[in-house]
């Protein structure tokens, strides 16, 4: 059975918040609001939890992860970003998008998609998510919190904690009760070519991008 932490949404108690960064370095699942919809989310080096957030979500390695990072200079860390991709990031960062950019060689290379070498990134307008990151001191990786439909037709997006509590308490370690979630997960954007691509619309106005 999970642990279960209600932490408020704009001043989120700073007690909770080292409890938790506590779980994830021992290797723990977190279901984790941000801006757009909960995601789950786990240690960025930690390869046994990595593979079992992906069994939870039903995806293989093909299937992006992202990197939850605080801000610019920390994508830059991880990602290649030039001027143009610097400039359209500054405009849509903090918020509910996901950008896939090339990842550097900092990147683990079980992280990033097995052909492209790409790695998809965001940085969350939610101050329970950024208290987080905060205290790690380092991304999260996460993915939205979409449980697999067993007919094949895309999934369930949990957007509370308390059905996110009854469907799998079992399999996360903790469930971070930030309020409700919006009903979008992020708009994705590819801006790993000369054009920008709408991945996926979501949330967020992919017109910041141009788009």
């Amino acid at each position: 059975m999970s642990q279960f932490f209600q932490i408020h949404p704009d001043n989120p108690q700073a007690r909770l918040i080292k409890q938790a960064a506590q779980i994830i370095h021992g290797g723990g699942i977190v279901a984790l609001p941000t801006d757009s919809c909960y995601a789950l989310v786990c240690h960025l080096d930690d390869k046994g939890a990595v593979e079992k957030l992906r069994r939870i979500r039903g995806i293989d390695e093909k299937h992006h992860l992202t990197l939850l990072c605080r801000d610019l200079s920390e994508i830059a860390v991880y990602a290649r970003v030039d001027n143009r991709q610097f400039r359209l990031l500054k405009a849509a960062t903090p918020g509910p998008y996901t950008v896939i950019l090339e990842a550097t060689r900092i990147v683990p290379r079980r992280l990033s998609h097995p052909s492209r070498k790409t790695i998809g990134l965001r940085v969350p307008e939610n101050a329970i998510a950024q208290a987080l990151l905060a205290e790690l001191g380092q991304p999260l990786l996460g993915t939205t919190l979409i449980l697999p439909d067993p007919d094949g037709e895309g999934g369930e997006l949990l957007t509370d904690a308390d059905s996110i509590r009854e469907r799998i308490d079992k399999q996360v370690d903790l469930i971070v009760d930030g309020g409700a979630c919006s009903l979008e997960p992020t708009t994705v954007i590819d801006l790993t070519g000369d054009d920008v691509v709408l991945v996926r619309q979501g949330r967020g106005n992919a017109a910041v991008f141009g788009l």
